[in-house]
């Protein structure tokens, strides 16, 4: 099989590529102790045979990539909908300042993302991938507070350029938690974006914050769930941090 074909076969399927090693490596150890049970004949090879297997169907589940769609609300003729860029729970809504990109005063919606949700994170909005950061750290639960701060985190800022408009900008941050122990990013700096598109994904339980402007409307609130590309979480206006 060629490259190209192998790469478009990869493209269609159904589920994240990133997840394909770890579903074959359980469905082999289920294989491989089915062929033990049957060798030696021991009922603990088929407990383990079931056990691997339920990992392997954990781990399709795990990595599945629904396509998304989403309607715009009917808001403010000068206001634009900022979706969601990650599936899961609105962990908290807060106002701090966002130093690295905005460099302003923002509202932060923290999303939790739990091992049952969807882990890939999509653009909030279509625009140009500005601001690429990776900051190394912990692997602290993503409940905390200091998560935001402390934890293994991309930061991916993205910029929207109007004719005759104002520019807009975003920030949102992929943040590792205590069991996720891998981020993995697939576009680079100075891509070129579209609203809800793909971007990334982070391995088994993790968080989002997402950084938007004080005039931002929120449109969620805390405890609600969330579907990335799909889930309008505010209504941006065109102006932006002075």
């Amino acid at each position: 099989m060629s490259d190209e074909r192998y790469e478009e076969m990869l493209e269609n399927l159904p589920g994240v590529r990133e997840g394909i090693p770890f579903a074959v490596y359980f469905l082999f150890l289920s294989l491989l102790t089915v062929f033990l049970a049957l060798i030696f004949k021991q009922h603990t090879y088929f407990y383990l045979a079931i056990i691997f297997f339920i990992f392997t169907l954990f781990t399709l589940f795990f990595f599945r990539d629904p396509d998304r769609t989403y309607e715009l609300l009917k808001g403010e003729e000068n206001f634009e909908e900022v979706l969601s860029p990650a599936d899961g729970t609105i962990l908290n809504i807060s106002e701090t300042f966002e130093p690295k990109y905005l460099q302003c005063q923002a509202t932060r919606i923290s999303i939790f993302m739990s091992i049952f949700d969807v882990h890939v994170n999509r653009s909030p909005l279509p625009g140009k991938i500005e601001y690429l950061h990776y900051n190394p750290g912990r692997f602290i639960s993503a409940f905390k507070e200091k998560a935001s701060i402390e934890n293994e985190q991309i930061s991916i800022g993205v910029i929207r350029e109007h004719e005759g408009d104002s520019q807009k900008k975003i920030l949102f941050t992929l943040i590792a938690g205590l069991i996720a122990r891998r981020i993995v990013l697939w576009k680079r700096q100075s891509d070129q974006v579209k609203r809800g598109e793909r971007v990334g994904m982070i391995r088994f339980g993790s968080r989002v914050d997402l950084y938007l402007p004080r005039e931002a409307k929120v449109m969620v609130k805390k405890g609600q769930h969330v579907l990335a590309g799909r889930t309008v979480v505010a209504q941006w206006p065109n102006s932006i941090c002075p």
